[in-house]
C-alpha cells in the first residue's frame, strides 16, 4: 500500500496542535471534603459509597479529586492547588487487590512532576472481548508538568482503565498508560494513521482486505471500514489522540442481523516467524510507563 503522498498542511494542523476538548473531570470536592476524609495515611479513610456508584461515576469522582494534586518540583507562583491530599483518597479508589501490586510508594512516585490534571477524553470499551465482571474504559489526559528551561508545560497521556465491584462499590482494578509524543507521529508515517495501519496489517499482512469503504469520523471516533476476502464486513475502530495518532481500540465483523458483533483479530499471527520481533503497532515510539492515575 502507498503511504507516501502525505499532505503537509494536514499534517500540521492535526499533529501540532494540542486539545481543545472541554476538561471532564470538573466535579468539585472543597475544603469541606478535605476536611472530612485527608488523612495523610491512606488506610485510615473510609469514602463515602456515592464515589462509587457506578464505573464512569468512579472514574469522574478519581479523576476530579486529582485534578488540582501536585508534585511538582518547580513551577508555579507559590502554592498549587489541592498540594499532595488528594493522593491519599485516590489510592483509595483502587481494589485491594490493586493496591497490593502498585505500593502507595510507588503510586505517589508515578506522580512526580505532574501539577495539574485535566481528564479530556472517556469513552466504555466493554464489551464480550473484555473479561467477565470488569469493566473496561478508554481516557485521555492533560497534564501540567515542569519543562528543562524552568517553565511548566503540558502533557499528554492515554490509556485503559479496567474496574470491577468490590463489595458494591466499582473500583479501579488495573490502569495501562503511556504517553504521547507530539514529535513521532507527525514524522514516522504509516502505523500512527488509521487508514495506513489498516491497509497494511489486516491488508497486506492478513491478506484480509478485499475492498476498503470510506472512513466514518465522528470527533474523535473513527471507523475504518473494509470487505473482506472471506465475504464478511469488518469495522476496526480507532480514537484519535490529542497529538493526531489514531489508536486501535476495537473490532467487529457485522452479523446476519446488521450488526456489528465485537471480535478479536490477532494481526501479529499473520507475520512469518521471522518477523514476530517487528513492532509496527501504532505507538511503537510512544513509551510505556507507570504512571499510576
Amino acid at each position: 500500500m502507498d503511504t507516501s503522498n502525505y499532505d503537509t498542511a494536514k499534517i500540521n494542523e492535526r499533529y501540532f496542535r494540542p486539545s481543545k476538548l472541554p476538561a471532564l473531570n470538573v466535579r468539585n470536592f472543597d475544603y469541606t471534603f478535605y476536611d472530612k476524609y485527608s488523612n495523610p495515611d491512606y488506610t485510615k479513610i473510609i469514602l463515602p459509597d456515592y464515589l462509587f456508584t457506578s464505573p464512569e461515576n468512579t472514574i469522574l469522582n478519581y479523576f476530579s479529586i486529582l485534578r488540582e494534586a501536585e508534585s511538582i518540583s518547580k513551577g508555579g507562583c507559590g502554592s498549587i492547588g489541592d498540594g499532595k491530599s488528594p493522593y491519599p483518597i485516590s489510592y483509595n479508589f483502587f481494589t485491594k487487590e490493586y493496591q497490593n501490586t502498585l505500593p502507595y510508594s510507588e503510586y505517589l512516585k508515578a506522580f512526580t512532576d505532574v501539577g495539574h490534571i485535566n481528564l479530556v477524553k472517556l469513552n466504555n470499551l466493554t464489551n464480550q472481548t473484555v473479561p467477565k465482571d470488569t469493566y473496561k474504559y478508554f481516557f485521555e489526559v492533560e497534564t501540567i508538568e515542569p519543562s528543562t528551561n524552568g517553565n511548566t508545560s503540558f502533557a499528554y497521556y492515554y490509556g485503559f482503565m479496567y474496574l470491577k465491584n468490590e463489595n458494591g462499590k466499582y473500583k479501579i482494578s488495573n490502569i495501562d498508560i503511556r504517553g504521547e509524543d507530539f514529535l513521532c507521529a507527525a514524522y514516522h508515517g504509516w502505523s500512527h494513521d488509521a487508514e495506513s495501519y489498516v491497509g497494511v496489517t489486516y491488508g497486506d499482512w492478513c491478506n484480509l482486505i478485499k475492498t476498503m469503504h470510506p472512513i466514518e469520523q465522528k470527533g474523535y471516533v473513527k471507523n475504518v471500514y473494509f470487505t473482506g476476502n472471506d465475504g464478511k464486513e469488518y469495522k476496526i475502530q480507532f480514537f484519535e489522540l490529542t497529538n493526531g495518532t489514531d489508536v486501535e481500540v476495537g473490532q467487529f465483523i457485522k452479523d446476519s442481523s446488521g450488526n456489528w458483533q465485537p471480535v478479536t483479530i490477532d494481526i501479529y499471527k499473520c507475520l512469518p516467524i521471522n518477523r514476530t520481533s517487528y513492532s509496527p503497532c501504532p505507538l511503537w515510539r510512544i513509551y510505556q510507563n507507570r504512571r499510576g492515575y
